[in-house]
């Protein structure tokens, strides 16, 4: 299985867990602790109203990434550690590893405790900066877990891959164990998940931006029968119905920016890199941006989609957003790394934040000074963002209060 890439049409691109092994590399041996939804839901149970500053709620995750919340329990999807299978360089530099260490985790009154494990994962030997689970949703015992790729969904056949590469890329689905584990500390899943939908496949067959076929589905949002899904790397949003079928509902532009220093003068051209999608109050979708290289600060957008019309900027000036979500009529956006990725000193892991987004696309600070944030959810008057994102069993879930 080859996993190295080469730039095709002026596109540079890395998307989501493989940009952070560009950005990151040698920087995310982090211990445990190091660390300080979504509109994905956020509804019943008990949270208790929120301390003034960020509180622990899990810990010792591994490259933890989206995550949401279903009858008060908090579910997290972990992209593993790689392991041990299939080494080989990568598609930034340096080897990668095959294994099956993605899991997702669930948080709830009990503790935290992992009940899915055995998803596809791939990683530096160290384990950081993983790509394998990205996102997970699950309703009353039912799961669905979206697994990234970062590559030409052929790479998943090609000669070498392990026999569980063909599910990187893919919208996998189950059921929980008993009645969605209520009070239970030992549930798990019934039975191996399956395929729900082929997302990268549509990359293949479909390339919506018309540029390199490169897949890494990392966004999840359920929607009425189905689901919406952010490809940060074929730069599209699209729907998968609960047949399977995916469809491209909108395809966000690749723009000209001025390059980074160490490179000769002339804009470049850098992908939009979409990472999460939401409902809005508006019942359009608002579409968050990472961007490609070279990752500018200020360089990102939230889109704003609507089924058959082109995406339109709803707010400018953000940097590398990971996620976003709805509360209360008021869009939240946590950004990865609040100087650009490039600005990342090295051997140390990028700062973030959580952002209000007020109207008009003004932005206010609600935490900074985060541990490579990613995820957002929410539940009573709290935010809940993944933080150590790239870290091997350094990754944590902090509970943020909310005015």
């Amino acid at each position: 299985m080859d996993l190295t890439t080469t730039p095709s049409r002026g596109r540079r691109h890395v998307a989501a867990g493989s940009l952070l092994t560009l950005a990151l590399t040698g920087a995310l041996t982090i211990a445990p602790g190091a660390a300080s939804a979504d509109g994905h839901g956020g509804h019943g149970g008990h949270h208790p109203s929120p301390p003034d500053g960020p509180v622990v709620v899990a810990t010792g995750l591994d490259n933890p990434r989206q995550l949401s919340f279903d009858d008060g329990d908090l579910y997290v999807a972990e992209a593993g550690t790689g392991g041990t299978e299939a080494c080989q360089p990568g598609p930034e530099g340096g080897d990668v590893c095959f294994g099956q260490t993605g899991a997702v985790t669930r948080v709830d009154r009990w503790g935290q405790r992992r009940v899915l494990e055995g998803l596809p994962s791939i990683a530096a030997p160290d384990g950081s900066a993983a790509i394998g689970p990205s996102d997970v949703s699950v309703d009353d015992g039912w799961y669905a877990v979206l697994v990234g790729l970062g590559a030409d969904p052929s790479a998943r056949t090609a000669p070498g891959a392990p026999a569980y590469a063909p599910l990187l890329g893919t919208l996998l689905g189950g059921r929980l164990e008993g009645d969605h584990g209520r009070g239970s500390a030992d549930r798990r899943h019934d039975s191996a998940p399956r395929v729900l939908a082929d997302v990268s496949a549509h990359e293949t067959a479909a390339n919506p931006d018309g540029a390199q076929v490169d897949s890494n589905p990392v966004g999840l949002f359920r929607a009425r029968g189905g689901w919406i899904v952010a490809d940060a790397g074929g730069n599209d949003v699209v729907r998968v119905n609960r047949g399977g079928r995916v469809a491209t509902l909108g395809v966000f532009p690749t723009r000209l920016v001025p390059p980074p220093p160490f490179l000769p003068p002339g804009d470049i051209p850098m992908d939009a890199v979409p990472t999460s999608a939401v409902r809005g109050p508006d019942g359009a979708l608002y579409v968050s941006q990472l961007t490609g290289f070279p990752f500018p600060a200020g360089g990102s957008n939230i889109w704003r989609l609507v089924r058959g019309e082109a995406p339109t900027v709803y707010a400018t000036g953000l940097t590398n957003v990971t996620d976003l979500g709805w509360r209360g009529g008021r869009l939240y956006a946590v950004q990865l790394a609040d100087d650009g990725l490039l600005a990342v000193p090295e051997d140390q892991p990028p700062s973030g934040s959580l952002l209000r987004i007020d109207p008009g696309g003004a932005h206010e600070v609600v935490a900074d000074d985060l541990v490579a944030p990613y995820g957002l959810a929410f539940a009573g008057r709290s935010a809940y963002v993944s933080t150590c994102s790239v870290c091997p069993d350094g990754g944590q879930v902090v509970r943020l209060p909310l005015r």
